[in-house]
């Protein structure tokens, strides 16, 4: 019998750039809907921030709590922390309670071999990251416009404060993945969100030493980061010096102890 023997590609093509970037994007594009489609993961990255910011706003809680100028605008406040609680919930909490599942049923081992790789998988969860916050940013910003915020934004130390703050509290949440069992980590992350965004600076600004303090981790950083970017202030160099800092340890570490098994 004769035929047309089969073909089969080298390893050069296999592995040529563009081939890797279609894998790269189609783990992007189904990470991105496995959070949309998670009701879970929907509650906590948008329902609940954004429940938030429209609370805060239509409440005289932020006056009580001395957080904003008597009869002063409440978005002010309100906007960068359901911003900042935004990111938090899917840089962090949503990705490491995914990904310890993952690790725990052997999808990460198994994907870390396919020719998408350990590399690929990264850039894959960094892409769906960064597409879900985007649409995260559009819908606050659209209510925050429908309650009437009209105060300046300058656009480029929100980009700033938003890359590192993500870079920051990705690769902790990673970390955090990486090494705890996967019942840990689900408990532990949805704990560590209610503390950044309760005492955690995250939502609102803390007087005193321990306004100073949280100054100083990532929460903080990054709630300060966005209070700056939307009140006028602009850059806030300190805060975004510290998610610098937050984001390097972070990947250091990440990239020492985190098994994917």
């Amino acid at each position: 019998m004769t035929g047309t023997p089969a073909t089969t590609q080298s390893p050069a093509v296999t592995n040529s750039p563009a081939l890797r970037t279609k894998r790269i994007s189609a783990q992007v594009r189904f990470e991105t809907v496995s959070v949309l489609r998670n009701g879970e993961q929907l509650l906590l990255s948008l329902i609940l921030p954004l429940g938030m910011l429209v609370f805060l706003a239509k409440t005289p809680l932020l006056d009580a709590l001395g957080a904003i100028p008597h009869g002063g605008d409440p978005l002010i406040v309100a906007l960068p922390g359901a911003l900042s609680l935004c990111l938090a919930s899917t840089a962090f909490t949503g990705q490491a309670i995914a990904t310890a599942f993952d690790r725990r049923y052997g999808v990460l081992r198994q994907l870390a071999t396919t020719p998408l790789g350990t590399s690929g998988l990264i850039l894959g969860k960094l892409g769906a990251v960064i597409a879900v916050i985007i649409i995260q940013f559009a819908l606050a910003f659209a209510i925050a416009a429908v309650l009437g915020f009209t105060g300046p934004v300058d656009v480029l130390a929100l980009v700033c404060g938003t890359l590192l703050g993500t870079a920051a509290l990705l690769s902790l949440g990673l970390l955090m993945a990486g090494t705890v069992r996967a019942e840990a980590t689900l408990a532990g992350a949805n704990l560590i969100w209610v503390l950044m965004a309760g005492a955690g600076g995250l939502v609102i600004a803390h007087p005193g030493e321990w306004g100073t303090l949280v100054g100083y981790l990532p929460s903080g950083a990054l709630g300060e980061a966005m209070r700056a970017a939307l009140d006028g202030a602009g850059f806030d160099v300190k805060a975004m010096i510290v998610l610098l800092v937050w984001g390097l340890l972070g990947t250091l570490a990440a990239r020492r102890w985190f098994r994917f098994e």
